[in-house]
């Protein structure tokens, strides 16, 4: 997880109880730089006047932050967010304390109707994208939302190849990508993966991991050998390309040339850290790298492939690419030939139980959106070939398969085991991105 940078500012009035609010202040102070993962950018005096939030906004406008904080301590004069505003153009968050107990019937802190004003001032300014806290202790989801948007700006997403034969909806808008996202887009040839020759020893690691973490008896040996090969070709090609996230075009083409389809390999990568789409989803491999970046863990690329509709549960389901480290741990965990006549050489199991979300970052008509989701998986057992979990969302399976359908929404979505949904909607904000939930 990359280290954000936070500028935190503290607004205050000296017709309220500055005091108080240099008292809380220092607390948040402390509670903030006992983080880890962040490097925090902090005034530590409360900004009172405008020459005050001018020396600030310089300060912190050439600290390179992600975001700013900037903490209503008392109310105070509405120039002071606009200032910094103007100087930072980073995404804010305005955090106001709660009321602390009245001292002689006046209100101490009024720290709200700060946050209030300076909503207002921003929005008929013209940013849409500030985030609204109300507490003692710092939103964490803002946080997250924040190291999203950081982890695709500079991102590098490869593609090899394209995207799938006939998946017109997984074209990405890579200007669009990199004007919104600040990521950028790399096409590569297949051959530069089927030509490749890794190293020996991490080629001999990598098939030691496939012995370990699948059943092989019913692939041949060679097949084995070129997941092991391929997987340690994908390593080097993402380290070698400095490459945030992989998109394989994985069929076709791949089994015809190379051998075998690509799923074993990635799936075996994809628990190592490394992330990669299948079927050429550049898109569906920024949604991965988004749902990491807010704190999930590994990210798995599912369909919503079959719907239970009377029981109202979704199958998730890849052809068998999912990162081994999310198998049940019950169910046997092996490799198969079923897809692409007999060349597929795929990863089957059924993935753990537990609470998921799900995230697609997704293009369309001009505009970037985002999907969410949120349930639960359960356990299934080994029944079909591939990689899928049963989910049961929290809304009516028809009315979310309506919501994706009429929205034209892509058949790809990144799914984690984790509640991030209040992340991903203040995330949504700050990129200016429509929600679809």
């Amino acid at each position: 997880m990359n280290t954000l940078r936070v500028g935190v500012v503290c607004l205050g009035r000296t017709t309220f109880d500055v005091q108080a609010a240099r008292g809380l202040y220092e607390k948040t102070i402390s509670e903030l730089e006992s983080m880890a993962g962040v490097e925090w950018i902090i005034e530590k005096d409360l900004v009172i006047e405008t020459a005050d939030a001018e020396a600030a906004a310089r300060r912190l406008g050439t600290s390179g932050i992600d975001g700013v904080i900037i903490i209503s301590g008392t109310f105070h004069l509405g120039h002071l967010a606009l200032i910094l505003e103007r100087e930072i153009r980073r995404p804010i968050m305005l955090w106001a304390y709660n009321e602390l107990p009245y001292n002689g019937g006046k209100i101490r802190l009024n720290s709200v109707c700060g946050v209030n004003l300076n909503a207002s001032n921003l929005y008929k300014a013209g940013n849409d994208t500030y985030f609204c806290h109300v507490g003692d202790a710092i939103n964490m989801d803002w946080l997250a939302a924040l190291r999203m948007k950081a982890a695709l700006h500079g991102a590098r997403i490869g593609l090899v190849g394209s995207r799938a034969h006939g998946f017109f909806n997984l074209a990405p808008d890579e200007l669009r990508v990199f004007s919104e996202a600040g990521a950028l887009i790399d096409y590569y040839s297949p051959t530069e993966l089927w030509n490749a020759v890794p190293d020996r020893g991490l080629a001999a690691q990598m098939d030691e991991a496939v012995g370990s973490e699948f059943d092989c008896s019913g692939v041949t040996a060679e097949q084995r050998g070129k997941v092991a090969n391929l997987a340690a070709v994908l390593k080097e090609f993402c380290d070698n390309n400095r490459l945030s996230a992989l998109a394989v075009r994985c069929w076709p083409e791949f089994a015809a040339q190379y051998g075998i389809a690509p799923c074993a390999a990635m799936s075996l990568l994809q628990s190592r850290d490394y992330l990669l789409a299948c079927e050429g989803d550049a898109e569906g491999a920024l949604s991965m790298l988004a749902c990491r970046a807010a704190g999930a863990g590994t990210p798995f690329l599912a369909d919503l492939s079959q719907v239970n509709l009377d029981e109202d549960f979704a199958l998730m389901w890849h052809c068998g690419v999912a990162p081994v480290n999310l198998r049940d741990g019950i169910c046997a965990c092996s490799l198969d030939t079923y897809f692409a006549g007999g060349k597929g050489v795929t990863a089957d199991f059924a993935m753990k139980a537990g609470e998921v979300s799900v995230l697609r970052i997704d293009s369309a008509r001009g505009k970037t959106r985002l999907f969410i989701a949120h349930g639960n998986a359960e356990h299934i057992g080994k029944e079909l070939k591939g990689t899928y979990a049963k989910v049961r969302f929290d809304r009516p399976l028809r009315r979310l398969l309506e919501t994706v359908v009429y929205n034209g929404v892509a058949h790809h979505v990144a799914m984690v085991y984790a509640n991030h949904l209040e992340a991903y909607r203040i995330f949504a904000r700050i990129m200016k991105w429509q929600v679809i939930e």
